[in-house]
């Protein structure tokens, strides 16, 4: 059985966005493909096992805040492990964590 989840809208890190406007280099996802969508401000990364209309199926295998790096067993009723249903609509890109050291000078 699935676990029903109210996925976050992925806004500018959408992927389906993305590659609407460049579509060179987008491929359906396949099984073991890790996939990425964000869940009460979380990153979640989930394991594909299954791709059916734009659906994506598969195993929890992350859940990850972003601004600390820390990972959780748990968020909500969302749990590593849990087998999910992820549609491309919602998929996100994950954060690059480029800006953490903003304004910082060398400190050598």
């Amino acid at each position: 059985m699935h676990r029903h989840v109210e996925w976050d809208d992925p806004g500018a890190a959408s992927v389906m966005r993305h590659y609407e406007k460049n579509p060179i280099g987008y491929s359906d996802p396949g099984p073991g493909d890790i996939l990425s969508a964000r869940y009460q401000g979380l990153v979640v990364r989930i394991r594909v096992d299954a791709y059916v209309d734009g659906t994506s199926i598969g195993e929890v295998v992350a859940l990850i805040n972003p601004a600390s790096g820390e990972r959780r067993k748990l968020a909500g009723k969302l749990a590593q492990g849990d087998i999910v249903r992820l549609p491309d609509a919602s998929r996100a890109f994950e954060p690059t964590g480029g800006d953490e050291d903003e304004g910082d000078e060398d400190h050598t």
